[in-house]
């Protein structure tokens, strides 16, 4: 019996029980590499197979998009919106079903899945503004009869390489952008999510035929590294590439790409922090601890993985949070009463017993979860109770980033003590703190406060909204996307002079005088 109507949803988003991996925007290319077969996290269940593209089937594909370029590049900035205000119709139209795929696909919550969906709807109305608003600047020359301004122009193809924990919303943050900038976007997708990339390219193939687009404008390389991998990152015809995952793919991702001169985005790891004064709201903080924990299993680069809390609430506060973590419903990624969905595969499963392992070998306790679920409605041996333990910040294990659903709950006494902790990790993504003392708050967002790329009072480190710049800094890796003034990664800046005078003087007053 299929409960949810996967087999529709299926269907309806274009999916076949075996899947070409390399689209040019405009339609699918025959490809011949290894099959890669997708299983749900959430039942264990064969969703559908894709045939690889191979490196020849890159190679064909970049030449395309260097063509598409030369087009693209000309197409005035406000008609390029247009395009990207259509795919944004075209999302909302498919909304539920792709929502649907990326929570079963993916694992987190049909709500969640949905909210994805929104994020690129979001993103794509977003950019239709921006693109009447790529903004150069005036400055005033020291030279007579003389201007200058900064103007941006196309950069050429952005590469896009997207992590399975947000397979569909990555990619549009990039996308939308570099499509408005003038760009053309060839898109690897993860490969324990590549059926939402191919959905997606579904979805946006009708936008592009109707507008008599040419091939190459938004390509897709359904591909592992065994086809596509070091050699992408290497490839001198990309000038940026955008990568989101972990801080140890980051830098070698760096390595490589800087090697060349290209430019990266990186939006790497995260050890994100709450801290809560006794001077705050407990039962909003309780809330924002809960979701920023435990949404998507812990399997954010925004997750709470530690709450700093005053000594004073500290045994208030965690009794309440154990009390709210045995209400967790843990269960079907599209089932509506689920609150936690399963973590992406064994080996994520894995991460989270080791974590608690080294939290008791360093001297921490468990004080609630941590179990590996199992019977009925469990059998993919995905789904784990959500954990919280007691620790130390300076620990080996709490310095690292666990991708899953453990919570490390540290003491502290003064609000300095507390930023110290919050700071002493080497990364710097989300951040955020719940009081109501102004001079606490406004102290966590001066220079003094938070070394995050996102600091927030009285809200949860998760659930970033497109209209600021996403990104973090240290081992976060400093890039950003997103809203904001993001747009210029995406274009190569550019100072003009034009001298319309009769006269040639030279800058800093220097004199050139030629000799008979």
């Amino acid at each position: 019996m299929d409960q949810y109507n996967i087999n529709q949803m299926l269907e309806e988003l274009g999916i076949r029980p075996i899947n070409n991996g390399l689209h040019t925007g405009v339609k699918w290319i025959e490809t011949n590499g290894e099959l890669i077969e997708s299983y749900s996290p959430t039942d264990g269940k064969l969703i559908a197979k894709v045939k690889q593209a191979t490196w020849d089937d890159y190679e064909a594909l970049v030449s395309r998009a260097q063509e598409a370029f030369l087009y693209w590049r000309l197409v005035p900035a406000p008609k390029r919106g247009e395009i990207v205000r259509q795919i944004g119709q075209e999302l909302r139209k498919y909304k539920e079903p792709l929502g649907k795929l990326v929570s079963y696909e993916m694992g987190k919550v049909y709500q969640e899945g949905l909210g994805e969906v929104q994020e690129m709807i979001d993103i794509a109305d977003f950019a239709v503004g921006q693109s009447r608003q790529l903004y150069g600047f005036t400055m005033h020359s020291e030279r007579e009869m003389h201007r200058m301004y900064e103007q941006y122009h196309p950069l050429g193809i952005v590469g896009v390489i997207s992590a399975f924990n947000f397979p569909v919303a990555v990619w549009s943050w990039n996308a939308m952008i570099a499509l408005i900038a003038g760009d053309v976007v060839i898109w690897k997708p993860s490969s324990k999510t590549m059926l939402c990339a191919i959905a997606t390219h579904n979805i946006i193939q009708k936008v592009l035929h109707d507008n008599n687009l040419p091939d190459g404008i938004l390509n897709l390389v359904a591909s592992s590294s065994k086809y596509v991998g070091d050699d992408f990152l290497a490839d001198r015809r990309i000038p940026l590439i955008s990568i989101t995952g972990s801080t140890r793919v980051g830098r070698k991702v760096n390595q490589i790409v800087g090697a060349r001169l290209g430019k990266t985005i990186l939006e790497l790891g995260g050890n994100n922090a709450i801290i809560i004064s006794q001077n705050g709201n407990l039962d909003m903080a309780l809330i924002a601890s809960m979701f920023g924990a435990t949404a998507t299993a812990g399997q954010r680069c925004t997750s709470t993985r530690r709450l700093i809390i005053h000594e004073d609430v500290y045994d208030v506060f965690k009794e309440k949070l154990i009390r709210a973590y045995k209400q967790l419903h843990i269960g079907h990624s599209l089932d509506s009463k689920t609150h936690v969905g399963p973590l992406i595969d064994i080996s994520a499963v894995k991460a989270f017993q080791h974590a608690q392992q080294e939290v008791i070998k360093s001297g921490g306790k468990i004080i609630y979860g941590g179990e590996v679920m199992t019977g009925k409605g469990f059998e993919s041996g995905c789904y784990v109770r959500p954990a919280i333990a007691e620790v130390e910040n300076h620990w080996d294990i709490v310095q690292e980033e666990t991708f899953a659903p453990i919570l490390y709950l540290i003491k502290y006494k003064t609000i300095d003590e507390a930023i110290k902790l919050h700071n002493s990790v080497p990364q710097g993504l989300s951040s955020a703190i719940f009081s109501t003392n102004i001079h606490e708050t406004e102290l966590f967002l001066s220079h003094a406060g938070s070394d995050c790329g996102i600091a927030n009072v009285n809200i949860a480190t998760n659930g970033a909204e497109i209209g600021g710049a996403f990104g973090g800094e240290k081992d976060t890796g400093g890039g950003r996307e997103s809203g904001s003034d993001a747009w210029k990664a995406y274009m190569r800046r550019q100072t003009n002079t034009i001298n319309f005078g009769k006269e040639l003087p030279l800058a800093q007053g220097i004199k050139f005088t030629l000799f008979d």
